[in-house]
This record gives structure tokens, C-alpha cells and sequence, in this order.
């Protein structure tokens, strides 16, 4: 499993540096995203819970609390409630608020033990939860926050809290392999080592699965070249969205798939027991994207337009979103928005 693991990583990085290097690179990475004091709060943690009785070699949560910003959770698996261990795992200083937004998203690293895979054949769990809040370069006022109609999938229309600011922004147009145009905005969050990209249909007809389901790697990174500096009147709706699943569809198809089979897994790096092996590894991301506050003044959109005649990126349908990190081209966060408005837990 061992070599499963570290095969399966290089191939999905290319990895060609020794492992210290990348793990260094990493490590050094997701500090500066920590440790940025401009406005912008990110959380990567991963928990690894563990069936009480379980022993772990100290060299493991000695590494793996230094390099992977993981902490070890002792646990009872075979108890109904995992509020308890839940709590002992969760360390979060500023917690988003409650409720989500209509749409899916996924991201990259604290953790919460959830009932859902809570059951006393598991020995072991890692949860992997990422959360961000950002305060953008330019905010928006929240005198220019107003109800505006956002169309739904069905075409039906609802009113939706939408900011709005002139500025000068990055904006590109692109065609999928398919011809489905569609436009790209980048807005940059304070201090610009993160940045929030906007990928909308071009068409109101059409649906946002077309540009999704065409969007490969070479084309968002020709985003980075195709984008070019504009002044835009700009509207983007609130939303504030949490998600959370199961990994064990995923990685397997990463080629990481030992680690779940009780008779291949090997971890005699983490425990010197015979029967150790990955019983669920779940995945949580919560974002919020805002002018940066709560309260939003009512604000006409006809006197907003009359006011400029620069181009208008108006989200006012479902879209894509991505958050990266600008010196790596990381991406942190990936999800759509199909219904802003929608706040069902």
C-alpha cells in the first residue's frame, strides 16, 4: 500500500523533486494561507480519528501534526452519538455561519465526526474540512446590495441579494470544445494572494453543465493568459454554501485504493497492528462570499447602469467558482451556484 501511495501522489503531481522537497514546498505553502493577516481567514485541518485501543508509533502523530497539521482523536466507534469525540476534535476559532447555499463545491484540508459513518466496524477515519472567508481588495458597499432576479435551471426567476461595484478586474471570453462560450472574471482578495475566478455562460439558454462537463486543465490554465485587466460594472450574488462526502469514490479512482482493503492496507508506518486500514475518509468545505458584512441597503439598478457605460459581468444565473492561490495556481475551492438564496441546512 505503501508504494501504492506514494506512486498513485507522484503520478497526479508529476512529482520529480525528493519527497522533503515537495513536502516542505507544501507545508510552506499552506502556512503563508494561514498565517496571512490581510483580511483573509483559511482553515485546512485534517482529524484522523482512531478506534480507542489503537496504537499509534509516536514518529507518525509526531510528523503528521508538524507537516499535515492533523490531529489524532481518540474514539468509541461503537457509540450511537459522536458528539463527544466531535467536540475533542474541534478546534475552529471563527465559524462560519449557519445555512447553504443551493450548489456543490469542493476544496483541499477542521474536522467533525459525523453519525453518518459513526459504527463499530471502523478503526479508523480521516476527515479533511477546508473554510475560508476573504475580504476583497475593493469591497462592495453595502448601499449597492440589492434584490435582483436570478434566473433557476428551470428558467423560473427569484430575487437574490446582489452586490455590486464598478472596478477594473481581470475578464476573459472563452469557447469550450464544444462552442459553448463563456466569460471569466478574477477578483482579488486583500493582499492578492488569493483570488476568486467566475466562470458564466455566455447565453442565459444555456445550461451550466455544457461549459462544466467541457472545462479541462489546459483550459483553466489558459484563463491565467486569457484574462486582461478591464474596467466592469459588476454584479455578484451573495451565497454561502457547506458541503460534505465521502471520499472513498475518489481516491481509488486516483489510484489510491489499498488503503481501504483490510487484507492489502499497510500501516506499519503509522501502527505496528496488523489490522489497521482506512475504514471512510470524508471531505467538508463551508464558504461564504460577501460585500463583507451582514446588512445590504436597498439600491436601484437603474441608476447604477446610467451611472457607467463600462461592460456589465451580471452572475444572474447558475455559475462556476474557483478560489486560488495566485503564486501557485492552487486551487482551493471549486463548486457551482445553482440557487443563492437557498439557505436549507
Amino acid at each position: 500500500m505503501k508504494v501504492e501511495l506514494v506512486g498513485a501522489m507522484r503520478l497526479l503531481v508529476d512529482l520529480s523533486a525528493v519527497d522533503a522537497t515537495v513536502q516542505n514546498f507544501l507545508l510552506h505553502s499552506h502556512s503563508d494561507m494561514r498565517n496571512n493577516s490581510q483580511g483573509i481567514w483559511l482553515q485546512q485541518t485534517c482529524t484522523l480519528f482512531v478506534q480507542s485501543g489503537v496504537q499509534l508509533l509516536s514518529e507518525f502523530t509526531k510528523h503528521a501534526a508538524v507537516w499535515a497539521n492533523t490531529s489524532v482523536v481518540r474514539a468509541n466507534f461503537s457509540q450511537p452519538n459522536p458528539r463527544q469525540q466531535e467536540r475533542a476534535g474541534n478546534n475552529q476559532d471563527e465559524p462560519l455561519q449557519s445555512g447553504s447555499s443551493s450548489g456543490e463545491l469542493s476544496g483541499s484540508g477542521e474536522a467533525q465526526a459525523e453519525a453518518l459513518w459513526w459504527g463499530h466496524r471502523l478503526q479508523m477515519a480521516l476527515v479533511n474540512t477546508v473554510a475560508f472567508r476573504g475580504v476583497w481588495q475593493k469591497q462592495f458597499l453595502f448601499t449597492n446590495t440589492q434584490n435582483l432576479p436570478f434566473t433557476l435551471p428551470d428558467g423560473s426567476a427569484i430575487k437574490v441579494p446582489m452586490m455590486y461595484q464598478a472596478t477594473e478586474v481581470s475578464f476573459g471570453q472563452f469557447r469550450t470544445a464544444s462552442d459553448h462560450r463563456y466569460t471569466v472574471l478574477e477578483l482579488p482578495y486583500l493582499g492578492r494572494s488569493l483570488s476568486l475566478q467566475v466562470a458564466l455562460p455566455s447565453e442565459k439558454k444555456t445550461p451550466l453543465s455544457c461549459i462544466e462537463t467541457q472545462l479541462t486543465a489546459r483550459q483553466l490554465a489558459s484563463w491565467e493568459t486569457g484574462l486582461r485587466r478591464t474596467k466592469m460594472d459588476v454584479f455578484l450574488p451573495r451565497f454561502r454554501m457547506q458541503n460534505k462526502f465521502n471520499l472513498r469514490s475518489v481516491l481509488p479512482a486516483m489510484g489510491i485504493s489499498d488503503a481501504f482493503n483490510p487484507t492489502a492496507a499497510d500501516f506499519s508506518e503509522i501502527s505496528a497492528e496488523e489490522s489497521l486500514y482506512v475504514s471512510d475518509a470524508f471531505h467538508e468545505v463551508r464558504i461564504e462570499v460577501t460585500e463583507d458584512g451582514t446588512k445590504a441597503a436597498a439600491a436601484t439598478a437603474m441608476v447604477l447602469l446610467k451611472r457607467s457605460r463600462a461592460p456589465v459581468f451580471k452572475a444572474d444565473r447558475p455559475f462556476l467558482f474557483l478560489i486560488r492561490q495566485v503564486n501557485t495556481g492552487s486551487i482551493l475551492f471549486m463548486g457551482r451556484v445553482m440557487n443563492p438564496a437557498d439557505q436549507t441546512p
